[in-house]
């Protein structure tokens, strides 16, 4: 959801990258890790019959064996490498099925103004406080930024306007990002440098925020009038670039996220993330989604060609396509009006980023072309769009295992988890907004009707429906624990359950977050669980995610663990 990362970070990250000259002599190194046994283990293997062992021999990066304790200890030898779990949990490393990554790495060179239990932005004085103490630290004539401000947390329910960034410099251009990332507020220098003005009309998928009586900018720029980071970041170092891609691969490096993803991303951010992967500056595997505006036009006309990228730390996915905006961004585009709306807009319910024929004629060309698809539909209306599209696309060109991603499917409708079933869509829900955001949308957003079927992982389970879960980092944290804890739990902040009967296993959780999310984008055959010739990715954990579903949370990650190498471990 964070737009258009298409941007100069992207070369710059390769150029600081290259000047880590020692890093270069890994391009022509082995990738073997020697020989390494696990032993005396709660080893939940996520393979076909949930099998769970003691012990696995890893060998060259890869899986070689699974048992007892007693069978492994028959493969140690002189030189390999013994780890006694002491009945410790270990499983396949984490697949991250949706995020942005290096996204959530922007908080190093921006103001934090995430509202708790993520940061501590209760109200609007405390977002306009943490923007003047970047003032101090910020040259005039820059832009000044913050990062993650949601209006629906805050105390006043509304987005910070122009005037109110007006009063904190008249000397910085000044942009805060909505937490959805699909929208931010500008300053008046802000709006006047990227050429704004009281006649600039809204585009087609995009709003240009006024306000309500006067009809003046307000600074609320919406979806396609939303800035991108190619405009935001033109005027950082090197070193603040750098300082972004650290922050991210450290993160995910220590939540034990194995397979990374990259969604709806540039020529330049790929190419960087590609050589920074080569370079193995990032630890991890990654997949990364093209965006549709500029390197999936590119794909599609012929100037690039997706195995060019692909390695066995590198795979180029599926196509992103965005066909509406986010729910607690009231963007999200609905067959029927939120639940609750102001006076002057009763029967408001979002709008999508394409009309019909368009989504249709964008669907059916990469589809005909052979190119999986990954697109973000959020409000059932959108969801209707995507699937009579897809459908569409199949009847002229049959596909016999598409694969086609929806991304968040957030409102799906039971009927539509039956379409998506039929034509061969894998939805990725979102589950944690029931943690962060719960109680907006049974309040506010949706209504207790609709509100309990958000990310319909129940339903979806029931049908036998196969999908994945996610975080959409840096929307939320890219914390798989939370993620997992509240797939299963399904709970509010303030301790409500949302939508009890769409509760899954914990098993089904993590599956969703392993082996499905790697079959979602074809890596199943070599990721995703843990059985013989696959790569030896694991995620190391303090206790039995099984015992006991409201303590998942409270437990820690030991150990990430990538093609045998461990790339992360607890003090």
């Amino acid at each position: 959801m964070i737009r258009s990362m298409k941007i100069r970070i992207a070369t710059c990250i390769l150029s600081i990258l290259f000047l880590i000259a020692i890093a270069i002599t890994l391009l022509t190194s082995s990738e073997t890790t020697g020989h390494r046994v696990f032993i005396n283990g709660n080893i939940i293997t996520v393979d076909k019959n949930n099998s769970i062992v003691e012990a696995i021999s890893i060998r060259d990066g890869k899986i070689e064996a699974l048992g007892s304790s007693d069978h492994i200890r028959n493969l140690i030898q002189k030189d390999t490498h013994v780890t006694d779990l002491q009945s410790k949990t270990l499983l396949p490393g984490f697949i991250d099925a949706h995020s942005h990554f290096p996204g959530s790495g922007l908080t190093a060179i921006s103001a934090d103004l995430s509202s708790p239990p993520t940061g501590k932005t209760a109200n609007i004085n405390q977002l306009l406080e943490s923007m003047r103490s970047q003032v101090k630290v910020t040259l005039p004539g820059k832009w000044l930024l913050g990062f993650g401000y949601d209006d629906s947390s805050l105390a006043e329910k509304r987005h910070p306007t122009r005037l109110e960034l007006d009063s904190i410099s008249s000397k910085h251009p000044i942009y805060l990002w909505h937490s959805s990332g699909h929208m931010g507020v500008a300053n008046s220098l802000a709006l006047q440098k990227i050429g704004i003005t009281e006649n600039t009309p809204s585009p087609t998928g995009g709003v240009i925020g006024r306000h309500v009586i006067t009809g003046k900018l307000n600074g609320l720029l919406q979806e396609k009038s939303a800035l991108s980071l190619t405009t935001l970041l033109q005027d950082f170092s090197f070193t603040d670039y750098y300082r972004v891609f650290r922050h991210a691969r450290d993160e995910y490096s220590k939540n034990g996220i194995t397979t990374a993803q990259s969604g709806g991303i540039g020529v330049n951010l790929t190419r960087a993330l590609y050589w920074a992967s080569r370079l193995r500056q990032i630890p991890f595997r990654m997949v990364v989604f093209p965006n549709h505006q500029g390197f999936g036009k590119k794909l599609l006309e012929g100037d690039y060609q997706q195995s060019t990228f692909n390695t066995e730390h590198f795979y180029l996915g599926p196509i992103k396509i965005i066909a509406d905006g986010s729910v607690q961004g009231r963007t999200a585009f609905l067959t029927e009006p939120f639940y609750k709306n102001p006076p002057s807009q009763p029967n408001y319910r979002g709008f999508p980023s394409f009309n019909q024929t368009e989504l249709r004629s964008i669907v059916s060309a990469y589809h005909d072309a052979g190119f999986q698809l990954a697109i973000h539909g959020n409000g059932d209306a959108a969801i209707d769009q995507i699937i009579s599209a897809f459908a569409q696309a199949q009847k002229r060109t049959p596909a016999t295992d598409p694969r086609l991603i929806l991304v968040h499917a957030q409102m799906a409708r039971i009927d539509q988890l039956r379409s998506m079933q039929t034509l061969g869509i894998t939805p990725s829900f979102f589950p944690t907004h029931t943690y962060y955001w719960g109680e907006q949308h049974i309040e506010s957003f949706m209504g207790p009707v609709r509100g309990p079927m958000m990310s319909p992982t129940g339903s979806a389970a029931s049908l036998g429906l196969k999908f994945s879960v996610h975080t959409d980092a840096p929307v939320t944290p890219i914390s798989p624990l939370q993620l997992l804890w509240s797939t299963v739990n399904r709970q509010s902040l303030s301790g409500h359950t949302i939508g009890e009967e769409q509760k899954i296993s914990t098993m089904q959780a993590i599956r969703s977050m392993t082996i499905d999310a790697a079959w979602q984008v074809f890596q199943e055959k070599n990721r995703g669980s843990i059985e013989r010739g696959k790569f030896a990715d694991l995620v190391i954990l303090s206790g039995n995610p099984l015992k006991n579903p409201q303590s998942i949370r409270q437990l820690n990650i030991l150990e990430t663990i990538v093609g045998g190498a461990t790339v992360y471990k607890a003090d």
